[in-house]
């Protein structure tokens, strides 16, 4: 993390129009910037009242300031170049170095002040999404308040009312800013032990985002209604989103917002969860039941928490299979089934890097080294300890580990199956199949046609 004068350093020479003179920072916080995509430690606070920090996934937690009993932050809306997946960089818009912005962590009851710069081509706004706050600090451009011009600072204060999980994202020119990855995380933590919020372990926050970059581009296509093509986790895809890390039977909690254009089943393998907030706050325990996947809607938050007491890696997703796929084409034709192998040497002496694929299915296409467009993601990425994952996307594994320390979150490694428990193939005998619906039981199930009532003639 950079101070003021190192950030200030790097900007572009583009956006000299738009800064922001040092005489007119001297009264504001360091503006701190972050501009590396791993999962950074949780942010201990120093100061104000204390909490048990969050785990912001592929990024990190604004520091603050206290000025005369008030939470202080400083927030600067900037171009920004995200790596997606390593090779894979994209031109985005964000905060402080980054899409999205740091996670902004406060205790309810806590008195806020966020300093907002933009240095944008374009006027903006902030939206502090879910929370209850005075008329005019709710930041929508043109109705609660005056767009914040191309170099100009504006302020925010309100009373972090009441704890949960809330997002901050653009009222201003929408449809470009968020398609261009202008949001962030916001926690507010309880300031008492509350009867619908347990104390857990592990907390882990991320926003689901989701882009139109064209392979070999760099900027996202920000008319783009519904054929995205890169689905991610806090501007990150599969392999290059960052595993979660926990102790054997840690309680745990996952807080999930959606950003994007469409809702996302998320799906965790081998345990129940339960959903213990929403948008609106923690949810009453009376009215929580198991799951295993929890629907996060456009413009939703939920929180899921449960028992991390089943060793391995278990895999987390988008249960929307296209989402976890990456820079995939909407116009690929289905060859499953046709035999083109005998125009294969015809088709590369016209198209030499021509390679047979998709008669079978796409699964070939995880071990393929296929030439790729620069700047871009294979569609199936990643491996495991037993070969491709064909996976990409919204994926990525959440790991149970025995000897994982208490606030250690580095990645452990592979799981160490026990001997006898890991599906193998079968070479001895293979008893025969059951099948239903034969000899005499398959002819009384024959189908026959009931003309509706009134019908003169039968067929």
């Amino acid at each position: 993390m950079n101070p003021r004068r190192q950030f200030l350093a790097g900007l572009g020479s583009g956006m000299a129009a738009f800064a922001v003179s040092r005489s007119a920072l001297a009264g504001l916080p360091d503006p701190v910037t972050r501009a590396t995509p791993e999962t950074a430690s949780p942010l201990i606070p120093d100061s104000g009242r204390p909490y048990t920090p969050v785990v912001t996934l592929n990024s990190w937690t604004l520091p603050w300031r206290m000025n005369n009993g008030v939470k202080e932050f400083h927030l600067v809306a900037e171009p920004v170049v995200r790596e997606v997946a390593p090779g894979f960089k994209v031109n985005m818009w964000g905060y402080n170095g980054q899409s999205p912005g740091p996670t902004i962590e406060v205790v309810e009851g806590d008195r806020v002040r966020i300093f907002v710069t933009n240095r944008l081509p374009e006027h903006t706004t902030i939206h502090w999404h879910g929370q209850r706050l005075p008329n005019g600090m709710d930041g929508v451009g043109g109705l609660t308040q005056p767009q914040i011009p191309a170099g100009k600072t504006f302020v925010y204060e309100f009373e972090a009312r009441r704890p949960g999980t809330f997002m901050y994202h653009p009222h201003a020119d929408e449809m470009v800013q968020m398609a261009m990855g202008m949001m962030g995380f916001w926690v507010t933590h309880p300031k008492t032990r509350h009867p619908h919020i347990s104390q857990v372990d592990r907390d882990f926050c991320f926003l689901l985002n989701a882009f139109d970059v064209e392979p070999g581009s760099r900027t996202p296509k920000i008319n783009t209604m519904t054929d995205f093509n890169i689905w991610c986790w806090n501007s990150r895809i599969f392999p290059a989103i960052d595993s979660l890390n926990v102790r054997l039977n840690d309680r745990v909690r996952i807080r999930i917002g959606n950003l994007t254009m469409t809702n996302h089943p998320i799906h965790l393998h081998g345990h129940e969860f339960t959903v213990t907030g929403t948008d609106g706050g923690p949810t009453p325990p009376a009215s929580r039941w198991p799951e295993v996947t929890t629907d996060v809607a456009v413009g939703q938050m939920r929180q899921i928490e449960l028992i991390a007491d089943e060793e391995g890696d278990w895999a987390i997703h988008c249960h929307k299979s296209h989402h976890t796929m990456n820079a995939m084409g909407h116009d690929v034709p289905t060859m499953i089934g046709v035999d083109h192998r005998g125009l294969i040497g015809k088709i590369q002496k016209v198209v030499p890097d021509y390679m047979l694929m998709g008669e079978r299915g796409m699964a070939d296409m995880g071990a393929m080294e296929m030439p790729l467009p620069d700047n871009t993601a294979p569609m199936m990425t990643g491996s495991g300890q037993y070969g491709p994952l064909e996976m990409g996307g919204m994926f990525t594994v959440f790991k149970v580990r025995r000897g994982q320390k208490p606030g250690d979150y580095a990645d452990p490694g592979p799981f160490a199956h026990p001997p006898g428990t890991v599906a193998r193939e079968w070479t001895g005998e293979t008893p025969a199949a059951a099948r239903s619906g034969t000899g005499a039981a398959s002819a009384l199930a024959t189908a026959r046609a009931i003309k509706p009532a009134g019908a003169k003639h039968e067929h």
